[in-house]
């Protein structure tokens, strides 16, 4: 050891502080916190053969120290965060990711609160939810209740004298305060409403406008009734996606870690009003001493970037900075905070399942380390496809068609996307074909080409114009494909081939894949490009064409079914029109009718016991 570390060693104070390891350099190695700091800092040199190997190597590097006396241990910690949030030692555990999740913010403080995503939660006054485990379920979450609680998301200032509205108001997204269609109240009722809603509280809403969409039956006043019932069918689909946990459960994070070979990951489970909401993995990186070290990182650093602290979070085990993280939390929470280690019930088997998803991201991580280490099969894909096709570049976006009918009806057409190779579940679209009364695959792609790109050229034409801004936030009809990928042999192509030229898009590539031999046809090309049976570009366009003929497929089933079912509705003995409309409301749909009981079917304002029972017997 360096005499001069050694003199440092032996001048080190008996207080709270942060040290700091420096390498010969001068690179800062290690930032930590003590409430003693000469112990803390004396015992990695003393009891060095005791430590893990990082850690022995850590201490091998060290050239220098320094140290803060700090007041209080709580000052300690604080300033050992900003310390390595703003160095990011080396051998610090650190998030590999480093990024933040999206909330749903409400900005409470304001009159007319706005709506909006952010992935920063602030002291500001605004009530925040979440996290969301992606930003594309948030955006459709806020999509789904934004049709029941038509909220302001504009930068106008809301003076309710405004001559004009936007269309939202229009469309029933908005209330329109901007021109006094709402006032003050009015507007934060239904705010409040939608806090409610995303705190956990979504049976109350449920219940309340299912008595509304009852009411506007019972008074005939079918078109109303069906718009509640949509904004319930929103609601729905946005609970069925959070699990319920356990009803007694409040607001907590159950946090767990695993770490193998120098690798580790953090799990957490979010759950709000004992529903689960969301989980998220992080990598972490550095040296660990123990699962309670990395458990203590990880909770300093997730909960000092932004992360919306809950009154409780829920460990596998204790960690030696338990009350001084919990105060810190509290500080920032703004009343208590507990960390706890349950031992039975049903956090604890929280915990376990935490544990469990831990240690299977970490050996998915890994494998999936492994895979990029051997350059990635989408990476080789890609690479494949575009030679193979003479691509100037990899096709990243590849869109594939197909069309489905059945005896030349309820003719559909499918579009899925795929990018980087991989399926993006978000741009797939459905088309219902409109041009034909019989059966022909060739206008029906026609068709189904036309319209999709029709949008990409519409929206090019605007972006020109100056009517959309560059950068704007688009869908999935208004960006460009890498590659286009039509279902058939050479007469599909050649139809999609005058749709592409019609619309000046031909510089866009496009090919077919035909079914028999799996030969992919290129326009004006007479001889198909055949791949190699073991080629993972074969792979990747036999999943597009499956992807795209099992999504049609799928569309044309459910409008069959639909059809068939309505119409053995419609001859139900005993159900005139207003009674078929009176049970499509209340139920939702004929499934729901079918499933329901006699006493359930009798309920329905219209309905009587006899008419239920003979409807039954008919379904």
């Amino acid at each position: 050891m360096p005499p001069a570390l050694q003199s440092k060693l032996d001048s080190l104070p008996t207080v709270p502080g942060v040290y700091q390891y420096y390498a010969e350099g001068g690179e800062l190695l290690y930032v930590g916190k003590a409430v003693n700091l000469r112990n803390r800092v004396r015992s990695y040199f003393h009891q060095s053969a005791r430590l893990e190997p990082k850690t022995q190597r850590l201490v091998s590097h060290i050239a220098d120290l320094e140290w803060i006396v700090t007041a209080s241990e709580l000052e300690a910690l604080l300033l050992e965060m900003n310390l390595i949030k703003e160095h990011r030692p080396r051998y610090n555990i650190l998030l590999k990711d480093d990024k933040r999740y999206p909330y749903i913010k409400v900005t409470w403080g304001e009159r007319f609160p706005k709506v909006f995503a952010t992935r920063r939660v602030l002291q500001d006054g605004s009530r925040y939810f979440g996290p969301y485990s992606s930003a594309a379920a948030m955006r459709e979450t806020l999509g789904a209740l934004r049709k029941v609680f038509p909220f302001l998301d504009c930068d106008r200032t809301i003076s309710g004298r405004d001559p004009r509205a936007c269309l939202y108001l229009d469309i029933g997204l908005c209330l329109g305060p901007c021109v006094g269609a709402v006032d003050q109240a009015g507007y934060r009722t239904m705010i409040d409403g939608l806090c409610r809603f995303l705190d956990g509280h979504s049976q109350e809403v449920l219940d309340r406008l299912r008595e509304e969409m009852a009411a506007h039956a019972t008074r005939l006043e079918f078109e109303r009734a069906a718009r509640v019932r949509d904004r319930v069918l929103a609601i729905e689909q946005v609970v069925e996606r959070q699990r319920i946990i356990a009803p007694t459960l409040s607001d907590q994070d159950v946090v767990a870690v695993a770490r193998e070979d120098g690798a580790a990951v953090a799990q957490v489970f979010f759950v709000r009003n004992g529903k689960l909401i969301g989980r998220e993995s992080f990598q972490l990186s550095g040296a660990a001493e123990s699962p309670d070290e990395l458990l203590a990182a990880f909770i300093k650093q997730f909960y000092d970037d932004g992360a919306k602290v809950p009154g409780e979070i829920v460990l596998p085990e204790h960690i030696a900075e338990s009350e001084i993280i919990e105060r810190w939390l509290a500080e920032r929470r703004g009343t208590k905070v507990r960390l706890t280690v349950p031992q039975r019930g049903r956090k604890r088997e929280l915990v376990d399942v935490a544990v469990s998803n831990a240690a299977e991201t970490l050996r998915v991580l890994q494998a999936a380390h492994s895979a990029e280490s051997e350059d990635g099969v989408a990476e080789q894909a890609m690479a494949e496809l575009r030679d193979a096709l003479g691509l100037s570049e990899l096709p990243r976006r590849i869109e594939c068609y197909d069309i489905s009918t059945l005896q030349g009806t309820h003719t559909v057409g499918s579009m899925v996307v795929f990018v980087d190779a991989a399926p993006d579940k978000g741009d797939y679209r459905h088309f219902r074909i409109k041009s034909l009364d019989g059966q022909d695959d060739f206008a029906a792609m026609a068709e189904l080409l036309s319209r999709r790109f029709e949008r990409l050229c519409r929206h090019r034409e605007a972006l020109v114009a100056g009517l959309v801004e560059p950068g704007a936030r688009t869908g999935a009809f208004e960006r460009a494909p890498d590659l286009v990928l039509v279902d058939g042999g050479k007469g599909q192509l050649s139809r999609a081939r005058q749709v592409m030229e019609g619309l000046g898009l031909d510089a866009i590539p496009l090919v077919s894949l035909a079914k028999q031999r799996e030969q992919l046809f290129l326009p004006g090309q007479r001889d198909p490009v055949i791949l190699p049976r073991d080629s993972q570009a074969l792979y990747l366009v036999q999943r597009c064409r499956d992807e795209a003929h099992r999504f049609a497929i799928s569309y044309n089933r459910k409008l069959r079914n639909a059809s068939g079912l309505r119409s053995n509705l419609d001859d139900a003995p005993g159900i005139g029109p207003k009674r078929r409309r009176m049970l499509l409301v209340h139920f939702g749909s004929v499934d729901g009718i079918r499933n329901a009981s006699v006493d359930a079917l009798a309920a329905v304002p219209g309905m009587t016991r006899r008419a239920a029972e003979e409807l039954k017997a008919y379904l």
